[in-house]
């Protein structure tokens, strides 16, 4: 039998502080690289690292009798933000950027404090798990620290219009798939933040009022830092 995923074991705070220091370490690296191409090989190496990832984990289940619709098809919220980080290493641009910075930060963020995950290290499954979510948040932040991406106002009309669409795609996929992608018909089966909330379906309502919240917040230290520069 695996061993069992403990919260906040040292097995999950390793991946946890690994996931905040790989954007330091990395944008360091390629601050340092006056040619420039460092930036290059981080940005196709993270790109491969996510990508392969993701092969790596149908393949998973595939040889585990596990592979269904559901546990493959790209509907999660995280899933959404793995596509627009991958886009935004491999082409940057503003749209998937300022996608892939909120939707990391405010549910991918979310999923890696408290995961939905039974299976502990040094399980497959459990480094499947932190690599693709591990990953969406370096890719942001090294987009954001390292590559001069930043969000401005817009980015959050833009973001909140693009949740709404992921709510309806999840919503229709849930109901076509009989599936619970985006936890919007029941809650996660391990402990996480939505057991805070109240029962299905109100926590609907309270988890897009969260999103606005959250992306305010986020938003917020850009805020801050265009003001103190205009004085």
């Amino acid at each position: 039998m695996p061993d069992s995923f403990t919260r906040f074991g040292s097995a999950h705070i390793g991946a946890i502080l690994l996931t905040v220091s790989a954007p330091l370490v990395l944008s360091a690296v390629a601050r340092r690289d006056a040619a420039g191409s460092a930036s290059k090989i981080i940005r196709w190496t993270l790109v491969a690292l996510l990508v392969g990832n993701r092969t790596f984990r149908i393949l998973l289940l595939h040889c585990e009798g596990e592979l269904t619709v559901e546990s493959v098809a790209p509907m999660h919220l995280c899933d959404w933000a793995s596509i627009a980080a991958v886009i935004t290493l491999a082409y940057p641009n503003q749209w998937t950027y300022e996608l892939c910075y909120f939707w990391a930060m405010g549910g991918t963020l979310q999923a890696l404090v408290t995961p939905d995950l039974a299976y502990g290290f040094p399980d497959p499954r459990f480094i499947t798990f932190f690599i693709s979510h591990g990953g969406v948040i370096t890719a942001a932040l090294y987009a954001t620290l390292c590559m001069g991406m930043r969000p401005v106002p817009m980015s959050i009309v833009r973001v909140l219009i693009w949740s709404v669409v992921y709510l309806v795609a999840a919503m229709t996929a849930n109901f076509l798939l009989d599936a619970n992608f985006g936890y919007l018909r029941a809650k996660p089966s391990q402990p996480s933040a939505l057991d805070y909330l109240a029962p299905w379906p109100y926590y609907i309502v309270q988890l897009a009022t969260l999103a606005i919240a959250s992306t305010l917040l986020y938003y917020a230290p850009f805020f801050i830092i265009d003001r103190l520069k205009r004085r």
